[in-house]
């Protein structure tokens, strides 16, 4: 790491730890330490101020100071980003601000359906609360104990339930920033119609900090389910699991709430190293399926939406075999197993990971194609294959040799990047479905994607922030 003086200027620190107060202006290296680094250990930036802003106003006053004298900010909310767009960069002249004091739950709607939210909540307290007013949030994360609901919108978050409700940008009707001028957008609206211009709010849901900084947005509930059922099904190969898709969509229609895809490889790797989880099916299976159905009706309804499904699925030959959980709790360690399932690859050594779309009729032959461009590159390379396949995205994951040397294999993450990513874009796919741009796909999405796309893109963001001072060197 880089160990050369800051550039700030120690007055400038001092106009902007005003603005907050000493108690919520970190400059001690030892508290600043974790806002420096993300989760996975690829990004270790400097700085000589974190700012831990507790109200809009506050944010206002440092982002006029900010443009006023040409400071970078790197906005942050529960830095559990995987593509680095939440992490200063090296030169120490970046600030970061953290929105982690902004955690209010303003107003829960429930004739509206809505929640009225600060940046800073942490998804899981959000979940909990809209569950006390009998409702449903239904963003849900392996993160979602600490991740903030800025980064989920200023990253357009996926998760499990995309399938049903949408990702983060489909959850949001309205909100609120802080330009990099200072000035405040406020468009915490409710409505779920209209059409009164252009939608800028989605100008700022997925643009992870770059055009101005989330401090509140307005998000859609639902009513809870009645009946919640899940199972667990072991299958024979990724167009059994398509074939099982289909069905499920026929069958359970809008009920089929989440269709997770599992190869043996990952599933052996939680088996292995995961604490607490047990073995779901008896029997070793290629691929598993992991399907939630859910009812506004009843518990048996949902009940006997799944067994159909599954009934269906066995007599067509499409599933070798399938459990269906007994209880809540069962059907929670079920979701558990999937839940901890990228944390139990960290064992196994070095991984190249790819957070890709595709057409979900194209799945299986992704698979296919893709498992021959690993192996050009490192032919005794693991593929760990994940992910939710009822939206199309795959967690697409390449674990080093068995026995192999971890930076040796590393040596290879762009090599393997650009041949996975040259197959995504055989199918029309994306190379980044859930996770974001940031620092880690900035250059290979410039290079790739349509010059036009990129022109736009550098337009909108000249516009918005023409002094380079928000969130620099991310995305674009």
């Amino acid at each position: 790491m880089n160990d050369a003086p800051f550039d700030l200027d120690p007055a400038l620190i001092a106009r902007f730890a005003a603005i907050v107060g000493d108690k919520y202006a970190l400059s001690d290296q030892a508290d600043i330490a974790p806002y420096l680094t993300e989760r996975r250990g690829l990004w270790h930036g400097r700085t000589a101020l974190v700012l831990r802003p507790g109200s809009v106003d506050e944010i206002s006053r440092i982002m006029r100071l900010a443009s006023e004298t040409g400071t970078p900010v790197v906005p942050q909310s529960g830095n559990t980003g995987l593509v680095g767009a939440q992490v200063p960069d090296a030169s120490g002249r970046e600030i970061v601000l953290s929105l982690s004091r902004l955690n209010r739950i303003r107003e829960i709607d429930v004739f509206s359906n809505t929640v009225t939210v600060e940046a800073g909540v942490i998804l899981q307290t959000l979940q909990e609360a809209a569950d006390a007013a009998d409702r449903l949030f239904p963003l849900s994360l392996a993160a979602q104990g600490s991740c903030q609901i800025g980064g989920n919108l200023s990253s357009n978050a996926g998760g499990t339930g995309v399938l049903a409700y949408g990702n983060a940008r489909e959850l949001c009707l309205g909100v609120e920033v802080v330009l990099p001028t200072g000035e405040v957008f406020d468009d915490l609206r409710k409505l779920k119609k209209d059409n009164t211009g252009y939608d800028l709010k989605n100008l700022f849901v997925g643009a992870e900090g770059t055009l101005g900084i989330i401090t509140a947005a307005v998000l859609k509930l639902f009513p809870k389910p009645k009946g919640r059922e899940v199972a667990f099904a072991g299958l024979s190969s990724p167009e059994a699991a398509l074939s099982l898709f289909s069905l499920a969509m026929d069958r359970a229609g809008a009920a089929l709430t989440a269709f997770e895809l599992i190869g043996r490889r990952p599933y052996d790797f939680t088996l292995r190293h995961a604490q607490g989880v047990t073995r779901p099916l008896a029997q070793d299976w290629p691929w598993y399926v992991l399907m939630q159905v859910s009812s506004g009706r009843s518990a048996e309804d949902a009940r006997g939406l799944i067994e159909e499904v599954l009934s269906a699925g066995l007599q067509q030959g499409i599933v070798g075999d399938a459990v269906i959980a007994a209880s809540l709790a069962q059907g929670d360690a079920f979701w558990n197993f999937r839940e901890v399932l990228p944390d139990s690859q960290k064992p196994e050594g070095a991984s190249i990971k790819h957070d890709i779309s595709v057409p979900v009729a194209s799945i299986p032959a992704f698979i296919e194609k893709a498992a021959g461009a690993v192996a050009s590159v490192s032919p005794q390379a693991r593929v760990v294959c994940f992910g939710h396949m009822g939206d199309g995205n795959l967690h697409y994951n390449i674990s080093r040799p068995e026995g192999g040397d971890d930076e040796a294999f590393l040596g290879l993450y762009h090599a393997m990047n650009h041949a996975v990513h040259d197959v995504v874009r055989s199918f029309h796919g994306s190379i980044s479905a859930e996770h974001g741009i940031g620092q880690l796909k900035r250059d290979e999405l410039i290079a790739t994607a349509p010059p036009m796309a990129i022109e736009l893109m550098r337009r909108v963001k000249a516009v918005f922030d023409p002094a380079g001072i928000m969130n620099p060197g991310k995305v674009i």
